[in-house]
């Protein structure tokens, strides 16, 4: 009898260690997550097909599991193909999040920078083409865009230096018509632009054609004297004139 019960034991000892086993063997099985498969987006990318690049990339960018590493190659596969769709703000937020994810990309910092200077915030992009180069002082395309954003910059400064004034000095205008060009910056940045413009034009004429260099300062003055004698008629526009002579000037340089 004893003998018996022993036997059954052993017996129930095997069953319930095979099921504990069993058990848990399954759940190591369900604590493995299934790896995530980053070649469709790969190839995509490799075809720059945009379609599938936003299908297959965008599905590893949405998915949990998938590695930092292929995360980042997928967002900044998106973001190309946003930008090529012109949509800057979708583009800068995927490489936003390659930034906070890996910050070492050269390249992304230049990609953002570029795609700053596209939305007119010259202050945001030099900073990522200053960052690229930081990353990367040899890269080529980030030290042209910073040179040439900087010259940029020098430029619209030394405009908003003289916009609204005209081409000359409001503190010597004597005559009337001075006096109300200074006061309106419209008519100030016509005078400033004809001035130029009539500039250009004689001195190309005079360094082939001086006939037709004292020609056009002839015109010049013609048109500086009957603006003066004419202002403050009832029948004479000063703004309508000015645009008049500055679309003039513009055709003649256009046809040198």
């Amino acid at each position: 009898m004893r003998f018996h019960v022993r036997v059954l034991l052993a017996i129930a000892a095997v069953f319930w260690g095979a099921l504990a086993t069993a058990a848990g063997a399954t759940g190591t099985e369900s604590a493995v997550d299934p790896q995530v498969d980053p070649a469709p987006c790969v190839a995509a990318t490799a075809a720059n097909d945009d379609d599938r690049i936003m299908a297959a990339c965008g599905a590893l960018i949405d998915n949990q599991k998938t590695a930092k590493s292929d995360r980042v190659k997928a967002l900044i596969a998106r973001a190309r193909v946003f930008s090529r769709r012109n949509q800057i703000d979708r583009a800068i937020a995927d490489y936003d999040t390659v930034v906070w994810l890996d910050a070492s990309s050269a390249e992304v910092y230049n990609s953002r920078g570029e795609l700053w200077r596209k939305t007119g915030d010259r202050r945001k992009a030099l900073q990522d083409f200053d960052a690229a180069l930081k990353r990367n002082p040899d890269f080529i395309a980030a030290r042209s865009n910073y040179r040439d954003l900087v010259l940029e910059l020098e430029r619209l400064g030394a405009l908003m230096a003289v916009y609204n004034k005209p081409s000359f000095n409001c503190a010597k205008a004597r005559r009337a018509v001075e006096k109300a060009i200074c006061a309106d910056p419209a008519l100030a940045n016509l005078d400033r632009e004809i001035s130029a413009v009539n500039t250009k034009v004689t001195e190309r004429a005079r360094a082939g054609n001086p006939p037709t260099a004292r020609a056009l300062e002839r015109e010049q003055d013609a048109f500086v004297a009957h603006r003066n004698a004419a202002f403050g008629r009832a029948d004479f526009d000063l703004l309508k004139a000015m645009r008049a002579r500055l679309d003039q000037l513009l055709a003649i340089e256009r046809g040198m």
